[in-house]
């Protein structure tokens, strides 16, 4: 395998890891344990642990369930942002820890920032999602996010670089979403103030 391929299956993780924790580390461990995927690369074996899997389906189950409730989950969310970004940089470092020192930082700074970009766009759908009264929207999130995770965890590795695209170009979409919903939630307190003035 190519440094620069390592590179792009690292930034995967990355970004699934920048939607939730928990359900990539249990994703890729359930994959490699089932034979979905390959050997997962350096230090990322571990985690097919049934220990490691077990404490993340722990984990994961608690966040679907806090993300749930109105109000908690957009706490919860940006909680998260001191958890994903560190632990993106760690898992993506342990993907390409056989590789160059160069790979290994290269690794770092991009999957740390991917994570962050990743985290910061799930944390403005998020606070959209979490204004609706219901916990459906929160479950329908939480599940597409789930499905999302899944889908990059074990298709990174025999497609790296398209599923790599497709999940920078749904996360550019995204970005755009969250801040055409902002601009109209903006306008409309404006409007709102506007009128009240008068």
């Amino acid at each position: 395998m190519s440094q620069a391929t390592a590179v792009v299956q690292a930034l995967g993780v990355a970004v699934a890891t920048g939607i939730s924790l928990p359900a990539t580390i249990a994703a890729l461990g359930i994959a490699e344990r089932t034979g979905w995927i390959d050997p997962l690369p350096g230090a990322l074996g571990a985690l097919s642990s049934i220990w490691i899997i077990a404490i993340a389906s722990v984990l994961y189950a608690l966040e679907f369930l806090v993300t749930l409730v109105p109000g908690v989950a957009s706490l919860w969310e940006s909680f998260q942002t001191f958890i994903r970004p560190p632990a993106a940089m760690l898992l993506a470092v342990a993907a390409v820890i056989h590789f160059s020192p160069v790979v290994i930082i290269a690794a770092a700074l991009l999957g740390g920032g991917l994570a962050l970009t990743t985290h910061g766009t799930k944390l403005g759908l998020r606070y959209a999602v979490d204004a609706s009264p219901e916990p459906v929207t929160n479950g329908v999130a939480n599940v597409a996010e789930l499905g999302a995770v899944a889908w990059i965890a074990t298709a990174i590795w025999a497609h790296p670089y398209i599923t790599l695209t497709v999940a920078l170009g749904v996360m550019v979409l995204l970005i755009l979403l969250v801040r055409k919903i902002f601009l109209t939630v903006r306008g409309l307190l404006t409007g709102r103030l506007r009128r009240a003035e008068t």
